[in-house]
């Protein structure tokens, strides 16, 4: 028998018991569409939350740090930055102004610092130098960054958000237009695109004004808090070494664990992204054994009904047998027919799988399309079949073995 035969007595044989043939693959097709699901959703969801991190910048480095004897941190870190040569592209300080309520005008439009009713209108007034799109990651959509010299003369200029030039501005350019923060007129010099986050609209609804006026609009409060941006994700590590060392030497531990002169912290956000990444990976190997289960208790009835299959048809394998049959091709052509029941088990479950991937996305994920990659697809598939041949080889090899004199006896 070659093998284009046990395929058609295979797709015969499942085809001449349809009802029995389709609640024998149930198990291989809920099976494969939870495994398809689940995979689907955590590498969507993995998606998402990797999408917000490069948005929010790769290979940026967030500092804070406070002397307690009034030195100039900021003086001090740009001159340890200037040290550290091409393994830093960009510092800026990432200053907030959290102080009394600011008011953003333009014409008839007015947004608060303070709206805490409607947050996805609040504005974030924040205060850097002109490296302050590049270390935070925002693109200009038109006009310029701040300058050196908007930051050395104090000049009352602006580059807005995304988010917020469309809140003032529409789709006009705002460039060389006039807005005013509590009555305080602003030049609008760039805007940046927006970066569209997800529940985060705080990112885009930003105005981002020179830092030396930090002293007007903060009432001089201390600025504690920049941005790097190094220049790759290895250096990223070690410029995190570099100043967690640098600081360390400025306010050492006492004995009793207590820094002495202030405090800092230095971090990135590339860890976040690794241990996210770990985590995601943990979470698919545990859907997906959980989802396995469902494919084992599939494989357990495959083999139930290859052994009924191997009862029912004992007197033709004893004819076949008689007739110069070796126990091989017996072998494969049980083997044949367990392996195309999986398979088109897996086939309708990676169907359902796909329509379920896409059901998910639009109501876990706010509508996010989710389609298996086609590793998983192909991977569901082969394993679907590779559990046919794996449970069916007790039923094959058992009908193999049946001496032909008794087979013919069999009623």
């Amino acid at each position: 028998m070659n093998l284009i035969q046990a395929f058609k007595m295979a797709f015969k044989s499942i085809s001449s018991k349809k009802t029995r043939s389709f609640l024998t693959m149930l198990g291989i097709i809920i099976g494969v569409a939870s495994v398809v699901v689940m995979v689907s959703v955590v590498s969507g969801q993995n998606r998402r939350n990797m999408e917000y991190y490069e948005k929010m910048g790769d290979n940026k480095v967030n500092i804070n740090a406070n002397s307690y004897t009034g030195q100039d941190m900021d003086q001090i870190l740009n001159d340890f930055i200037l040290r550290l040569g091409d393994l830093v592209v960009g510092i800026t300080p990432n200053v907030q102004a959290w102080g009394s309520e600011m008011i953003i005008k333009y014409g008839a439009k007015s947004y608060s610092t303070q709206n805490w009713e409607n947050w996805e209108d609040m504005v974030q007034v924040v205060l850097g130098n002109d490296q302050y799109g590049l270390c935070n990651n925002y693109q200009l959509g038109g006009g310029r960054e701040l300058s050196y010299l908007d930051i050395k003369n104090e000049n009352s200029v602006c580059v807005l958000g995304g988010g917020l030039k469309e809140k003032l501005f529409d789709y006009t350019n705002p460039v060389g237009e006039t807005i005013t923060v509590n009555g305080m007129p602003y030049l609008v010099v760039g805007w940046y695109q927006g970066k569209d986050v997800e529940y985060s609209p705080e990112l885009d609804n930003i105005l981002l004004l020179p830092y030396s006026l930090n002293r007007t609009i903060n009432k001089n409060q201390t600025i504690s808090s920049w941005s790097v941006k190094a220049s790759s994700a290895a250096a990223t590590t070690q410029v995190i070494t570099e100043l967690d060392g640098f600081l360390n030497g400025m306010f050492p531990k006492d004995e009793n664990g207590m820094r002495q002169g202030g405090d800092f912290y230095v971090g990135s956000d590339n860890k976040w992204q690794e241990q996210m990444q770990q985590a995601s990976l943990m979470q698919t190997l545990v859907m997906g054994g959980i989802a396995a289960i469902s494919l084992l208790v599939g494989g357990i009835g495959i083999m139930n009904i290859m052994l009924v299959t191997v009862t029912e048809r004992t007197r033709e394998i004893g004819i076949r047998k008689a007739i110069g049959a070796e126990r091989r091709s017996i072998i494969v052509q049980f083997l044949i027919e367990a392996a195309v029941i999986c398979g088109i088990g897996g086939i309708i479950g990676i169907v359902i799988g796909c329509m379920g991937s896409l059901i998910a996305g639009k109501f876990l994920l706010q509508g996010m399309i989710l389609w298996p990659t086609q590793s998983i697809t192909i991977g569901a598939f082969l394993f679907s079949v590779v559990l046919g041949i794996l449970f069916g080889m007790y039923p094959a090899v058992k009908a193999s073995g049946l001496q032909p004199v008794e087979a013919l006896q069999a009623e």
